[in-house]
């Protein structure tokens, strides 16, 4: 068969796949392969083509839509999306907090809920840059909110900039946690956008030890901008529906995953 005519084939097959999954929702590797008569191995490289497309999103045995592509959500939508999961998260990464401690959390919505869970805490220092943090925080008498200056980002409601990140070196930042748009082996941390991936990678250099708090659809994903490395997070804390062969790699990284 001339090449050009594989390449039509080929394209219109992944074109009759990004349908489907756009139409349904999702779909399953094996029920993809049985569609349109290819293989399993054929449709993962179809998936992977569309992922790295940022058209779809990779999810363990087929995929899922890319609801808006790589663009950023506002953080109300974002707060209205695996809110159960997100939940549990905030919980187990808020267990990990002590009394007396600085931690650093980030303006993501998987931040705010561990802010929430934070109240009950005595002699605590947060900072971030995430005006809705400082506005969880406002009133838990025991936790004192050091806001990071910067240019307000209203979509996120977050501060960038670094504006007194100096500040910063007078504490003792013992965990910092930290939302992404994505996580993978070969690209780490990463986030949609650059004033925020930014702001991030001079956290993380402060912190002891770093934490990503991500729900299972981050897993797979690539934002525009990476901020961590996987050699320089200690811990991802995630849910039960993140993909098992990704989890296996970033734990092969040396980064210890806990699964709420």
């Amino acid at each position: 068969m001339p090449e050009a005519v594989r390449d039509l084939f080929l394209e219109e097959r992944r074109q009759g796949i990004l349908e489907r999954i756009t139409q349904v929702g999702r779909a399953s590797v094996a029920e993809l392969s049985q569609q349109f008569g290819v293989s399993e191995v054929t449709i993962r490289a179809d998936l992977q083509a569309l992922a790295e497309r940022s058209l779809i999103v990779r999810t363990h045995g087929g995929a899922i839509a890319a609801a808006r592509g790589p663009y950023e959500l506002s953080l109300a939508a974002r707060r209205l999306q695996q809110v159960a999961e997100k939940g549990r998260i905030g919980a187990a990464a808020a267990a990990t907090v002590s009394d007396g401690e600085a931690v650093f959390l980030d303006s993501s919505s998987t931040a705010l809920a561990i802010a929430q869970n934070l109240r009950r805490c005595r002699d605590l220092t947060v900072i971030t840059n995430g005006l809705t943090i400082a506005q969880e925080l406002i009133d838990a008498h025991g936790v004192t909110v050091v806001l990071i200056g910067g240019t307000l980002r209203r979509e996120t409601a977050s501060l960038v900039g670094g504006d007194g990140l100096e500040r910063l070196c007078r504490f003792n930042i013992q965990k910092g946690f930290f939302g992404a748009h994505g996580i993978s082996q070969a690209e780490g941390l990463t986030d949609v956008s650059l004033a925020e991936a930014d702001l991030k990678r001079l956290v993380i250099a402060m912190c002891r030890r770093v934490i990503a708090v991500l729900d299972a659809t981050k897993w797979g994903r690539v934002g525009l901008a990476s901020f961590a490395s996987l050699d320089q997070v200690q811990q991802v804390i995630t849910d039960d529906a993140a993909p098992t062969d990704l989890v296996a790699q970033v734990i092969a990284a040396g980064v210890e995953v806990v699964i709420v």
